[in-house]
């Protein structure tokens, strides 16, 4: 049975098959005895989207990856860097140091900081993650065009990715179709990813999509 660790751009998690290209973590926030998740969804306010294989390091998922047999960081996995952006997350300085620094130095032209640091992103990501108490913000179908690619918006329980004009809906299996913004106009519409991540897309960060983006 799957461990329950796969997030969708909502930042819930959950236990499906599929695994996705990216994984992550918030911390440690499950029971390596059992592999099932606590109570709390986070541990930390740093939020990160790490890859999945790294100098042929090997870990047990939700397992004791930590000297002593302790519990180590809990795995999480996202469908694309597209979904972990919409959850919350951001790219990890360790694994994936160029696109974290990308991130950051994006971070700073977007507010104006001269030298930015990846804690004053997680300490604004923190208050606008839906999953750790944020309140996305209500958007229109006219309001999507202005949205950068990589934005992922959400009607009813349903997420879609923005991408060249049109909304891809979201599974964890990949997108579907492009669809016309206007089809979207029938039901409210809200701003899953955090709008300090759209501010850093706005800035020309390039987010990984999963190849179901480009079918």
């Amino acid at each position: 049975m799957p461990l329950q660790n796969r997030v969708d751009p909502f930042g819930a998690i959950h236990a499906v098959p599929e695994r996705g290209l990216f994984t992550g973590n918030r911390g440690i926030i499950h029971d390596p005895e059992t592999k099932t998740l606590l109570k709390k969804r986070w541990a930390l306010q740093a939020w990160i989207i790490c890859v999945c294989q790294f100098r042929n390091v090997r870990r047990e998922p939700m397992g004791r990856n930590r000297p002593g047999g302790k519990a180590g960081w809990t795995e999480l996995f996202f469908l694309d860097e597209v979904t972990a952006l919409a959850a919350g997350h951001r790219p990890c300085f360790y694994c994936r140091r160029e696109r974290a620094v990308d991130f950051v130095a994006r971070f700073g032209a977007a507010f104006g900081v001269v030298e930015p640091r990846a804690p004053m992103a997680d300490k604004r990501l923190h208050k606008e993650r839906l999953a750790s108490g944020g309140r996305p913000p209500a958007v229109n179908a006219q309001e999507l065009g202005r949205l950068p690619d990589g934005s992922m918006i959400a009607r009813g329980s349903t997420a879609y990715a923005i991408r060249a004009g049109n909304a891809l809906e979201w599974s964890f299996a990949g997108y579907a179709a492009p669809i016309a913004f206007d089809h979207l106009a029938d039901e409210p519409l809200r701003l899953l990813t955090p709008a300090t991540s759209v501010s850093v897309l706005r800035q020309g960060f390039t987010p990984v999509w999963h190849p179901s983006a480009d079918t």
